[in-house]
């Protein structure tokens, strides 16, 4: 596995993650008491944990924080990177620090490696969520802060309403299929020493079906045996080094071939060739 750096932080992370948000159907159903394929996607993460990915991602709203635990449970936690996230119905302070001790039991465990807002607040200043979230670093229980879904002027807000901390990550769509963020958020956030991570880095599906066999053979040519997945993801890290893409992590199968993503790089010509496809 490849480890890169995670923003300013000090720490490296395993250059692909794991995302854990599986569907609606799973959020429903899993707070009614039923978690469909429980043991396979449990399986799944030990798989890439086994395979030396260490940075997995989830949410509250996923519902998927009790299964991280139960995946995670024989590893070494400090070996393991932890992102979560808080939705915008509990950014006001008091709010934003319960969520977070309720996801630190679910999660079982200590301290959150990464705290994310998953999604900017249209009634609650930046800066009371910001205040909270400094207080959580204070008190040990989570190590870094993060943004999901902000644009580039509500990320330069989060920075700012920043007194002694900085927003080491944020999350945002990214893909072959899905590339706007190029024109702003992955720019600044290389000149600023934050991460991107990026979900759906598959295009939520649509490059399963689109993606032209003619491009895998051009890299089979070069790299050997590839499958879309593998080059999809390839291209995030060739391209960026301060990208971590976190597909999906519910079938072991999958998760087993996107380890194969990682340990080669298309060269610029290849990434250039690729883009045209799309």
């Amino acid at each position: 596995m490849e480890f890169r750096d995670f923003g300013k932080t000090g720490v490296k992370v395993s250059a692909i993650g794991m995302g854990t948000y599986y569907d609606p159907q799973w959020i429903v159903l899993s707070r009614i008491g039923i978690a469909p394929s429980k043991e396979r996607r449990i399986n799944a993460l030990k798989i890439g944990l086994e395979g030396g990915i260490n940075f997995i991602d989830t949410a509250e709203l996923y519902n998927t924080e009790e299964l991280v635990a139960e995946a995670i449970k024989n590893y070494d936690r400090e070996k393991i990177f932890i992102a979560t996230k808080v939705w915008p119905s509990h950014l006001k302070y008091d709010s934003l620090i319960k969520a977070a001790k309720n996801s630190l039991k679910r999660l079982k465990t200590k301290y959150i490696d990464l705290y994310q807002i998953h999604f900017p607040s249209r009634t609650v200043p930046i800066g009371e969520s910001m205040s909270a979230m400094e207080k959580l670093v204070d008190d040990g229980l989570i190590r870094f802060i993060g943004v999901s879904n902000f644009n580039l002027e509500q990320l330069k807000k989060a920075q700012d309403s920043l007194k002694k901390y900085q927003v080491s990550s944020i999350q945002m769509p990214y893909s072959l299929v899905d590339r706007r963020i190029e024109s702003d958020i992955i720019p600044y956030a290389k000149e600023n020493g934050i991460s991107v991570i990026c979900y759906y880095p598959l295009g939520h599906g649509r490059l399963a079906k689109r993606f032209p066999s003619d491009a895998v053979e051009m890299i089979k040519r070069n790299h050997g045996e590839k499958t879309f997945a593998q080059i999809a993801l390839n291209w995030i890290i060739s391209k960026h080094e301060n990208t971590f893409p976190i597909p999906r992590a519910s079938n072991p199968v999958h998760v087993k071939e996107n380890l194969d993503a990682v340990g080669w790089r298309l060269s610029k010509d290849e990434v250039e060739k690729l883009e045209k496809y799309f």
